[in-house]
């Protein structure tokens, strides 16, 4: 099974990358746009097949390592491998 991992820096939660790229886009002619958030997505192959066990495994990995949940967000997407 393959867990794909949204992690986003929790609303209110200073993004200077962000507006880093709001920046570049606004200098390159893209001006009809907004606020700019950045994330990341993590794709793991887990050797699990019980959709349940695999869920609970990435919130695992999420919890302890792949997000910092103090100031971000994350979901998980299970898709078949």
């Amino acid at each position: 099974m393959k867990a794909r991992i949204h992690v986003r820096l929790k609303p209110g939660v200073l993004d200077p990358q962000g507006k880093a790229i709001g920046n570049a886009l606004a200098g390159l002619g893209f001006t009809r746009i907004g606020e700019v958030r950045q994330g990341k997505l993590i794709e793991l192959d887990l050797a699990e097949t019980d959709p349940a066990r695999a869920r609970q495994q990435a919130d695992a990995m999420c919890r302890e390592l792949l997000a910092n949940p103090v100031i971000e967000d994350y979901t998980i997407e299970l898709v078949p491998a």
